[in-house]
């Protein structure tokens, strides 16, 4: 689109049990190696799942021990993250007032609110807080421009994400660390979703408990972690030399309004933020090369993206990637995290299998890529979250074109 200025992926940071780097995660994706194991969610042993939990973090180097003692679990995966983008992009090329933070998150300091029930300490409101995780980055980075925090459950990571780009846009930004942090494996939520019966809670082959598009699927895995990126005005990235990823060329948003819990069933919602994130890249369906689809392994979520996608290209089938089967849901973080996998596939020209797909439901019309890599051609590419109160977020990365 004439006018705006283009907005480059320079730098992207993870934390998350499939991987603590960018390259783990993408290899981690490209084998099929799942992130799932049994997870104890409380002390006892009482409340014992399939999840997607991250062994042995430590967020030392990044974090001093006091500032670790004022923090939730969720806010020390985000900074730790963010503060790798930030290294990955060759840090923050511009003034503090012209950089910005945008963060992501489902569920915030629910780590520290279930361990501070009955006994919270004078810094159980502050490790609580949603906007914790930006507060904590914007300090670490010196960074005096906007700073906020988008709660919109599961398509958080990816409104972060937009809206970081539509700061550069508008012009009161020039370089915007955007993520999304989650650590939900707590008993209650467990338990919740659970009983809601979204989640898988027992399986006897937990490494192969998150299948989406799957017909034998039962439900998403909770994961917790963090991922962000480095977004910058391209003709910076150009003018000092950066590595780019990809471009961030368009945003779609939508509200389904039908349930709180439940996508609308014949996607229209979905279908109208694909068609939104299209038109504000300045392209169409037909250019498209992939879908990272949101794909959670359940059945509701599944049948809705699955139609729409089948509605906005017809009888083209565009390959499908569901990367949850590998990395579990992580809530507010999943956004994020497929949009740091959307932007290695732009950049290698590769569709990553999904895995634990033996059998493709029938209802799913979808092309979904399965077993091995798929190669790609450059173009457009889809990043999609739909979320609980029908909230939806897409965004499309391009390549860099340098």
């Amino acid at each position: 689109m004439t006018g705006r200025p283009a907005v480059a992926v320079t730098g992207l940071g993870v934390r998350c049990a499939a991987g603590s780097t960018p390259d783990e995660l993408w290899d981690s994706l490209l084998h099929g190696r799942s992130a799932v194991s049994l997870h104890s969610f409380d002390a006892d042993g009482t409340v014992v799942h399939p999840a997607s939990a991250m062994r042995g973090f430590d967020p030392a180097g990044y974090l001093a021990p006091k500032e670790v003692r004022r923090t939730d679990r969720a806010v020390q995966l985000a900074v730790c993250a963010a503060l790798d983008a930030v290294t990955d992009a060759g840090g923050l090329h511009v003034a503090p007032e012209r950089r910005a933070v945008v963060t992501g998150t489902g569920y915030g300091g629910v780590t520290s609110q279930e361990n501070g029930i009955g006994q919270p300490d004078v810094l159980y409101a502050p490790r609580l807080m949603n906007n914790a995780g930006a507060y904590w980055i914007t300090a670490k980075l010196d960074v005096t421009g906007p700073s906020l925090t988008i709660s919109t459950a599961c398509s958080s990571g990816t409104h972060a994400v937009g809206e970081a780009l539509q700061m550069i846009r508008s012009g009161c930004a020039d370089v915007v660390v955007a993520g999304g942090h989650d650590s939900p494996l707590t008993p209650t939520t467990a338990l919740a979703f659970g009983r809601a019966g979204a989640m898988v809670t027992s399986c006897a082959e937990p490494e192969s408990a998150s299948r989406p598009f799957d017909a034998a699927r039962q439900g998403f895995v909770l994961a917790e972690g963090a991922a962000f990126l480095v977004l910058e005005r391209l003709d910076l990235a150009r003018a000092r030399g950066a590595r780019v990823y990809a471009t961030l060329t368009g945003y779609g948003r939508t509200s389904d309004a039908f349930h709180l819990t439940a996508p609308h069933p014949d996607g229209a919602g979905a279908r109208a933020c694909m068609e939104r994130a299209l038109a504000d890249a300045g392209t169409t369906a037909d250019a498209v090369t992939h879908v990272n689809a949101h794909g959670t392994g359940t059945e509701l979520n599944d049948l809705a993206e699955a139609r729409a996608i089948s509605a906005l290209f017809g009888p083209r089938r565009v390959p499908v990637t569901a990367p949850k089967a590998v990395t579990g849901h992580g809530l507010g973080l999943a956004g994020a995290l497929e949009a740091v996998v959307t932007a290695l596939s732009v950049r290698e020209g590769i569709a990553p299998p999904t895995a634990h797909l033996t059998r493709l439901d029938p209802r799913c019309e979808l092309d979904v890529v399965v077993g091995e890599p798929r190669k790609i051609p450059d173009g457009p590419v889809l990043s999609n979250s739909f979320a609980f109160g029908g909230h939806n977020a897409c965004v499309v990365l391009d390549s860099p074109r340098l």
